[in-house]
């Protein structure tokens, strides 16, 4: 699959759902919040999640740093396995106060990868989180592969016959047939999300899916 297919992916991607306007938050540290809170639950069980944070003004990593961690397992509770998500939002907001005075611009302000490895070494974050929090919250361009992004892939075989396995494989796959357009990953990652949700489902629609005709099924 060269340059013109991945591009004719997301073009029928996005005319069939639209501008996904993704990742809704209204700044970079709630990205972060949000990036932790959705592992393992549905985004409508983050969001109840990141209301409470903010009825309750936790919504800095200086405020959820200082926080007591009980209000902060109770402000999560909707976003399920809320002990560990709480344990980590608090050391993630206390890693930031400590090394960068909670000053994000400052955190992301050094070279992609470099904050990438520092994110991995951080407490329940993995890649997919990592490069959720660059894409969304850094605005660093740097490719999302999610488990819809694993199906999807293994419908439209990208690259060839062989279907790309691992993560950073797909990852860079992505990355070297795309356009160094941040805005564009943004919305491509969004909308193979609503693919995954709609249609390529771990019982798949295919005979519905927007991609049925350029699928290699």
């Amino acid at each position: 699959m060269d340059v013109m297919n991945v591009l004719e992916i997301y073009d029928k991607l996005r005319a069939h759902f639209g501008r996904q306007y993704w990742w809704p938050a209204e700044t970079p540290f709630e990205v972060i919040v949000g990036a932790i809170l959705t592992q393992q639950t549905a985004w409508k069980n983050v969001e109840k999640a990141i209301i409470n944070l903010k009825k309750l003004d936790l919504m800095t990593p200086e405020v959820i740093a200082a926080s007591n961690l009980e209000t902060l397992e109770k402000a999560v509770y909707t976003s399920g396995f809320y002990r560990q998500k709480a344990l980590r939002l608090k050391k993630i907001s206390e890693y930031l106060v400590k090394n960068y005075n909670g000053n994000l611009s400052r955190f992301f302000s050094r070279d992609t990868m470099e904050v990438r490895k520092e994110l991995l070494g951080l407490d329940g974050v993995g890649f997919e989180t990592a490069d959720s929090i660059l894409l969304y919250a850094g605005c660093k361009r740097i490719f999302v592969i999610d488990a819809y992004t694993k199906r999807m892939c293994r419908c439209m075989k990208p690259g060839g016959s062989e279907v790309h396995d691992g993560y950073e494989n797909l990852r860079h796959f992505f990355e070297n047939n795309l356009p160094e357009d941040i805005e564009l990953y943004k919305e491509y990652h969004a909308l193979i999300v609503e693919l995954g949700k709609n249609y390529c489902k771990t019982k798949p629609d295919c005979e519905k899916c927007p991609l049925r005709r350029i699928a290699k099924l």
